[in-house]
């Protein structure tokens, strides 16, 4: 069906801000030098890799850091770090993306998915359940477009089941729970500088934690060539005695160029925050406006980063929700939906992911059958927000009138 609109908007919703200024002289200096790789350095020089990972401890509140190729690497050297083996069952949200399940079959283990709450939270009574019936002893949460659950009962849960917690925070890095920066709470952590993410280095990844055993281990993984008193958030030698013989080299690390251009990036990263939640604030509250619509619940423990937003449409089928995205893309809006048959882009459901055993899960499926989604990236003005919110609310109304 084909609409004909009286307002567009015309920004892109897959450009992110420039680079800080700092970023680029930062860049330069590195691609002068020719010394990319991590440990390529002179002596007594410490290494913008090592660098980062001293600066990003600090803001996180972690005693250990490690910077990685990916986030989706991040997690699988957080899984094996943890101990997860070949065969192992690890429960993950039933609604997040294709490389959390991804990365836990990558390691050899069996993801089984946790149902979700309207307003897209983990579950934590299907948590209970499956713990019981799976007998798991790993948690990968996807704090999934940035929707923390209640950590701090999250957190009792497992660790009375004797569950170990590994923290996906791609979308929640700044994010706290009751004044604790999300990725405090579990075992590990694992961070995305995707260019989609709160930092953006292309690709990268950090992993974060309290524990000296688990991030040797990890380092070891990241591929350190036994060089691991270059890192700049790692333990003591000693701690290292046993890892650097049992762990295999999975070539992961992060290069100096990555590294140069997230540093400044971290240092403006609180002022970024809030610049997308005031964005976040204008559009959840234009879209509260109609009467189809249904935004995200969000609880007062939360801090959050609104660098995308979601919504539900309760009272529509999916011939409605088909014509949604005809009527909001008519006018210039990039929305997502999660009830599609056939994965687009980045936006895939559970039904799509082969690799893994099919799995009975109707209250996601019945939240994702009507659930849309949106990024909301810098580049965007707050005026700009506040018209995606009305030419979104047009849409729908134009769809059921």
């Amino acid at each position: 069906m084909e609409y004909t609109v009286a307002r567009k908007f015309t920004g892109a919703f897959t450009q992110q801000a420039t680079l800080p200024a700092e970023a680029v002289r930062a860049a330069v200096s590195v691609l002068e030098s020719g010394r990319l790789h991590r440990y390529n350095l002179e002596s007594g020089e410490t290494g913008e890799v090592a660098l980062l990972e001293a600066e990003y401890r600090a803001w996180q509140g972690s005693r250990y850091c490690l910077a990685v190729t990916s986030g989706g690497q991040a997690l699988q050297i957080a899984m094996r770090a943890c101990g997860v083996s070949h065969g192992d069952i690890v429960l993950t949200n039933a609604f997040t993306l294709a490389p959390v399940p991804g990365a836990i079959s990558a390691v050899g283990s069996v993801p089984h998915l946790v149902e979700i709450t309207e307003d897209l939270r983990l579950d934590l009574a299907n948590l209970r359940k499956k713990i019981s019936d799976t007998g798991a002893r790993y948690l990968l949460i996807s704090h999934m477009r940035g929707h923390l659950c209640d950590m701090d009962e999250l957190m009792q849960l497992c660790d009375g089941a004797g569950v170990s917690v590994i923290e996906d925070c791609a979308h929640t890095m700044g994010a706290s729970w009751n004044g604790n920066r999300s990725g405090n709470f579990g075992k590990v952590a694992c961070f995305s500088t995707q260019t989609y993410k709160h930092m953006n280095s292309g690709e990268g990844g950090l992993l974060t934690t309290d524990d000296p055993e688990l991030v040797a281990r990890a380092t070891i993984l990241s591929g350190s060539y036994m060089l691991y008193e270059r890192h700049g958030a790692g333990p003591v030698p000693e701690v290292f005695a046993e890892a650097r013989y049992h762990m295999p080299n999975c070539s992961a690390r992060m290069d100096a160029l990555r590294a140069a251009i997230l540093r400044p990036q971290l240092a403006r990263i609180e002022t970024s925050i809030q610049a997308w939640n005031r964005r976040y604030s204008i559009v959840d509250q234009g879209l509260a406006g109609s009467k189809w619509i249904k935004t995200i619940d969000r609880p007062a423990a939360e801090s959050p980063v609104g660098s995308s937003i979601q919504f539900l449409l309760p009272r529509f089928d999916a011939d409605q929700c088909r014509r949604v995205l005809a009527a909001v893309a008519a006018r210039g809006i990039d929305l997502k939906w999660f009830g599609g048959t056939e994965p687009a882009g980045f936006t895939s459901a559970h039904q799509s992911w082969r690799y893994m055993a099919g799995q009975d899960l109707p209250r996601t499926d019945a939240v994702l059958a009507i659930l849309f989604d949106m990024r909301l990236p810098l580049t965007f003005s707050e005026d700009d927000c506040a018209l995606i919110a009305e030419l979104i609310c047009e849409a729908v109304d134009e769809v059921m009138s």
